[in-house]
């Protein structure tokens, strides 16, 4: 088989008459495959080129034989440049090539690895929708701020609200910062979606969804009449106001006398500890759960769907959601306004508006006082109202009969 030719790069004494400059001198080695020779001052460097499959990416392979002879590692000969550019370009993430990885595949390995730590894997499916097939191929270590930023404002600019393109920019971030921890030497361009993905401000937006303590004992009766166990779900989460996939993690020997060991949610860092917190619940609540618990192991999920299985995770909630929005239908409310989250809304204004302290309120539902404050502030500040309100100084209301009254000079008369 003949071997590609390139003149002006197969020796040094030739590559010497070339031009410095930035861009490489570029020769196709394979089908989709080319070999790169970037002129330098001093030694110049081979680099590899890959259109296979979609991705087009550049990498760095070695020095060339400019200054100092071949080694077959560090300083390759032109000829050992073809086979090198070869060899990299069609290894792939299970050989022992080190191929670099492109901005699909770092969503791959983010969604495997939420599987792994048994964290939702929509975090990386959801972004994916949004990422363009001219994106998608990139190769991580060759993203630029610029193409990020462009990025993110775009899907501002497609209608997605500042806080929707907050939590997808989040996750992102997240797939390019777990390549990044798995290759830290071969990807220098950590810090540009640092810069290019940088959040949006003041996206956050305070949820107003009215949700009547009324509307809410409604709901849960037409939830009981679509189905019975489903119908206890819906009750868990109006009572304790907890996620959905937190009540889904609940055991049978999480419940005790009058209460749920509520395990915390996995929001935040990686490798976040999940612990269990005491959420008080009513008697008739605790009884119900009691029925459904007996004859079961400890270790059995607490919470189970119309077939008798755990409801799992979120991410496999979409028969849940169907039997939600049926159960929202027949309560006569939005099912486009009222989701499940709406009951943990509902919870937190519910406590709030009863003078719980926030400090209790953020601890039953698993967050923090600071969300808390920055979320559910105009409620805050309702319920305080009355409190405040006695303290007021009221300039035009008449002196008690007991008061007397003093000079100027702080006399009394």
């Amino acid at each position: 088989m003949p071997k590609p030719r390139a003149a002006k790069l197969e020796t040094a004494t030739a590559r010497r008459r070339l031009a410095v400059r930035k861009k490489p001198y570029w020769i196709t080695v394979s089908p989709n495959i080319r070999l790169g020779y970037r002129r330098n001052e001093g030694a110049g460097t081979w680099n590899v080129n890959s259109t296979a499959g979609g991705a087009d990416w550049i990498k760095r392979l070695s020095l060339a034989d400019d200054l100092e002879p071949a080694d077959g590692a560090h300083v390759l000969t032109f000829w050992q440049a073809i086979d090198a550019a070869r060899k990299t370009a069609r290894s792939t993430s299970e050989d022992a090539g080190d191929r670099p990885l492109t901005v699909a595949e770092a969503l791959d390995l983010y969604e495997a690895d939420l599987r792994a730590r048994g964290s939702d894997p929509r975090n990386a499916s959801q972004v994916r929708g949004h990422v363009p097939a001219a994106l998608a191929t990139r190769l991580v270590g060759a993203l630029t701020a610029t193409e990020l930023k462009r990025w993110r404002n775009g899907l501002l600019a497609k209608g997605m609200a500042p806080s929707s393109v907050n939590r997808t920019r989040t996750r992102l971030r997240a797939a390019l910062n777990l390549v990044v921890a798995h290759d830290p030497e071969r990807i220098p361009n950590a810090g540009v979606w640092k810069v290019g993905l940088a959040g949006l401000p003041d996206a956050h937006c305070a949820r107003d969804v009215a949700f009547a303590d009324v509307e809410v004992l409604h709901l849960i009766e037409c939830a009981r009449e679509v189905d019975p166990r489903f119908g206890l779900l819906v009750e868990v989460l109006a009572v304790t106001g907890a996620r959905a996939s937190q009540a889904a993690r609940l055991t049978v020997g999480d419940l005790q006398v009058d209460r749920l060991m509520m395990p915390t949610s996995r929001k935040g860092k990686a490798h976040k500890t999940i612990r269990h917190y005491p959420v008080p619940i009513p008697a008739g609540l605790a009884m119900s759960l009691a029925v459904e618990a007996k004859g079961r192991l400890g270790t059995d999920p607490l919470l189970r769907d119309p077939d008798g299985e755990a409801w799992g995770h979120s991410d496999a909630g979409f028969r849940q959601r169907r039997l939600f929005r049926d159960a929202v239908a027949a309560a006569g409310l939005d099912p486009d306004r009222i989701t499940p989250y709406a009951l943990r809304h509902a919870s937190i204004v519910r406590q709030l508006q009863r003078n719980v302290p926030i400090r209790l309120v953020a601890v039953a539902h698993d967050t923090s006082v600071a969300m808390i404050e920055r979320t559910y502030s105009a409620y805050i500040a309702h319920h305080g109202d009355e409190i405040v309100r006695a303290a007021l100084l009221d300039a035009a209301a008449p002196a008690a009969a007991n008061v007397v009254p003093w000079d100027r000079a702080g006399r009394r008369p």
